[in-house]
């Protein structure tokens, strides 16, 4: 049974339908997982869409052709029965003699004050998705990595104005997203900052920055604020036998095994992982040759 239905995970249930096995694929959300959202991929995986959901509406037809039953619902629990795995997914109950943990991350909040309290009312995380909204404003958008960045661009193709807040003195995406950003005039790159707060009533009116070096504090108006400031992974449904590292994120070893005999990861989940799609695709392919090897021993 591969848990989670993103890239990843659509590609582990592929390529283990491939080698003749019985493959289940469990999704809590939307199968094709964080790529729906994004309409363009930099860089797509070779001889694949560069939207997103075209690629994951390919992924999802290929693993379903191939026979792969799809299980829409939140797996709440999971143990052993001698060889057998038992997994629990909102009240139904699947047997699988291997698991591929392929669940992905979900993007983590700033944790400013008004950002919770302004969610879905001037507070995103998806540019693609709500960048229309504020067509000719202002918005700001937090963070130094490629996703920030990205999604800055994204977001400099119909607001008049991105401020891009980064606490560091350099931003830490790659190059070529670093360039794109210095030369768009609409993107105003503030490092050496944090938000302190995220101002508004019933909807984002503005945010408070501040910058490091000399606390002095910043007011800057906006409609809307994008927080891209890393991952956290969906691991809490993985049992203790199965090793994290400080951050939760699963370890895994050769052939993308982790600590527990018959359980693999791949793709964001799990540590050390590359960050690509053309890397969710590899894990996922090296798990599902492992778990079929694994399961042709039992």
């Amino acid at each position: 049974m591969v848990i989670g239905a993103g890239v990843a995970g659509l590609t582990a249930a592929r390529q283990a339908a491939r080698r003749s096995l019985s493959v289940a694929c469990a999704e809590q959300l939307m199968f094709g997982g964080l790529i729906l959202n994004v309409n363009e991929l930099d860089p797509a995986p070779p001889a694949f869409p560069r939207s997103g959901s075209e690629l994951a509406s390919d992924l999802m037809a290929e693993a379903a052709d191939l026979g792969v039953v799809s299980v829409t619902g939140t797996v709440s629990a999971l143990s052993r029965d001698a060889t057998v795995f038992v997994v629990t997914t909102n009240g139904a109950q699947y047997r699988a003699r291997s698991l591929i943990a392929a669940s992905g991350a979900r993007l983590k909040r700033l944790g400013a004050p008004g950002e919770a309290r302004l969610e879905h009312h001037g507070v995103s995380q998806c540019a693609d998705c709500d960048g229309p909204f504020y067509k000719g404003e202002e918005v700001v958008v937090a963070g130094g990595g490629d996703s920030a960045l990205q999604e800055a661009l994204v977001l400099a193709k119909c607001c008049n104005r991105v401020h891009l807040i980064h606490r560091g003195e350099r931003f830490t995406a790659r190059a070529h997203f670093i360039e794109a950003v210095r030369a768009h005039e609409k993107i105003r790159p503030l490092l050496g900052s944090v938000v302190e707060e995220i101002l508004g009533e019933d909807s984002v009116s503005g945010v408070l920055v501040r910058r490091l070096a000399d606390s002095r504090a910043e007011e800057i108006a906006c409609k809307g604020f994008f927080a891209y400031v890393g991952l956290e992974p969906n691991s809490a449904y993985l049992p203790p036998e199965v090793e994290r590292n400080a951050l939760g994120f699963v370890k895994t070893g050769t052939g993308m095994q982790t600590t527990a005999p018959g359980i693999f990861a791949a793709g964001a989940v799990r540590s050390g992982f590359g960050g690509l799609l053309t890397d969710a695709m590899a894990d996922a392919e090296l798990a599902a040759a492992a778990a079929a090897v694994y399961v042709a021993k039992l």
